[in-house]
């Protein structure tokens, strides 16, 4: 338990889309502190012991669980909610799967794989995967939200203008995220938390890992955001960056398409040097790779890149 916390909310406290009318896990004022904990992206339907076969069970009507909604008293439509990750408290354990049709290359990747991970939840020592790599951690809230103003259940994977499933590998402790508010309350819950994910998440999942998020929610008057921003406290890429990048590109008029040739190309590359099928390639550029768009203003042609740190492999 967290003891400079005001409040705990337990697991068991989730639900499955953002709907403001959901019952409420807690009633708040601003400025307090709570802990949340949060089920991994599966539900729990996936732990240690689970094998390949569990991957096409899932009920993806249980996925993406997030914990609260939590009333932050006097917000209202127009404020923001600001939002101080204050730490991670990580389970030790986690997965990674290339689920058939989803991912950035899911018709080039149609058979199910699993990867899962066990790490030291006290020190964070780089986790590694089977022979061939080790990744450094970075814990953080893949989805992070408040409730939107239209009625109704909307489904938590797809990221909104208030939240969601950001999966914004930066949101990690220290950062101070402000999401808009529509509703009276604010209504914000949380979930799908991540041991490591590269900046686009191109298989579809990261370490998937169940743990406890500490979080400090306070109110900014009449802010007026359109969607959500960001600040973090000192270098993004520091853990990864050390031995430096192998880099591909993407060239051509359509970012989405550059997108995916940067990262089959890296999938290549790291099949052919490492000898991990391809597949398993996909999967680790999922957890420690990241896109980035290097150029949108030469046109007709873009330029998409994909760095994949060599510090993962040595």
């Amino acid at each position: 338990m967290c003891k400079a916390c005001d409040y705990t909310i337990h697991g068991r406290n989730h639900h499955f889309g953002w709907n403001n009318a959901n019952e409420l896990a807690l009633r708040t004022e601003p400025g307090k502190t709570i802990e949340f904990e949060c089920l991994d992206s599966s539900g729990g339907q996936l732990s240690p012991s689970s094998v390949l076969a569990d991957v096409a069970k899932l009920d993806f009507g249980k996925i993406n669980p997030v914990t609260g909604p939590v009333y932050v008293e006097g917000a209202k439509p127009g404020d923001a909610l600001k939002v101080t990750v204050e730490a991670f408290k990580p389970s030790g354990f986690g997965w990674t799967a290339n689920i058939p049709g989803f991912g950035l290359l899911a018709d080039q990747f149609r058979e199910t794989a699993l990867q899962i991970w066990s790490y030291d939840p006290a020190t964070l020592a780089p986790a590694a995967w089977s022979t061939w790599a080790k990744v450094p951690l970075k814990p953080f809230a893949g989805t992070i939200g408040v409730a939107l103003a239209e009625p109704g259940t909307h489904s938590v994977v797809p990221p909104r203008r208030v939240g969601g499933n950001l999966d914004i590998r930066d949101l990690a402790a220290g950062t101070t995220l402000y999401l808009p508010i529509e509703v009276k309350g604010a209504l914000f819950s949380v979930g799908d938390t991540h041991a490591a994910q590269g900046d686009g998440e191109v298989c579809g999942t990261a370490i998937e890992s169940p743990m406890n998020v500490v979080l400090t929610l306070d109110l900014v008057k009449d802010a007026n955001l359109a969607f959500p921003r960001f600040t973090t406290p000192g270098p993004v890429t520091r853990h990864l960056d050390a031995k430096g990048y192998e880099v591909t590109t993407g060239i051509g008029a359509d970012l989405f398409e550059g997108a995916r040739a940067a990262v089959s190309q890296m999938v290549d590359l790291l099949s052919s040097r490492t000898g991990m099928a391809p597949v398993e390639a996909y999967m680790l550029a999922s957890v420690c790779g990241d896109l980035r768009i290097s150029e949108i203003v030469d046109q007709p042609h873009w330029v998409v890149s994909f760095y994949f740190p060599r510090i993962v492999l040595e």
